[in-house]
């Protein structure tokens, strides 16, 4: 018998003063079972940074053919595809010939040795913009992880702080690939 997700529910309130967006969104996430906390909360890191009413989660880890998030034109194109983690640089590349913008927050102690295996192919990319979460942050934002969360994000000169009514973590994320279409 397959495991099912588990479904967590978040308040999220943005502050984007980089790009002047204020607005309190109602979410579900999915987190499939082999998904960590730490996992789920770097896609809602990525929400809050690319918040918009049109972004939508994917289906992530079940599906071969969606990403983490994504936003689409009222036509059906995609307009934004974003993944999070260490992807496979053929679904990178298939992503970038799908939609018109990819965005990759990676995280961890992996995350450098990810982008060092994959630069050469993947910086060719026009449409494509990495960002790396510090580990350190990505470990402090899953202990923020809780079924139902009511969570508030502060985005200023490109540091981001996301908390709840007890904690607050900073994150400094790390352009790796300026994504020129942004």
């Amino acid at each position: 018998m397959a495991l099912k997700a588990t479904i967590f529910k978040a308040e999220l309130q943005i502050a984007d003063m980089d790009r002047n967006y204020y607005h309190d969104h109602a979410l579900t996430i999915a987190r499939h079972p082999s998904e960590t906390d730490e996992r789920m909360m770097v896609r809602l890191l990525a929400y809050a940074l690319n918040a918009d009413e049109a972004l939508v989660f994917g289906k992530g880890l079940s599906a071969d053919d969606e990403p983490d998030l994504w936003r689409k034109d009222l036509t059906g194109a995609i307009e934004l595809w974003i993944e999070v983690g260490q992807p496979d640089e053929k679904r990178i590349r298939r992503a970038c010939g799908r939609a018109r913008q990819v965005m990759v927050y990676s995280y961890g102690q992996g995350a450098a040795v990810w982008w060092n295996q994959n630069h050469g192919k993947l910086g060719r990319n026009r449409n494509l913009g990495v960002v790396s979460v510090p580990a350190v942050a990505s470990q402090a934002l899953a202990q923020l992880a809780q079924r139902t969360m009511q969570l508030h994000c502060t985005i200023q000169d490109q540091q981001v702080w996301l908390g709840n009514a007890e904690h607050r973590v900073q994150v400094d994320p790390e352009i790796v690939l300026a994504n020129p279409a942004r």
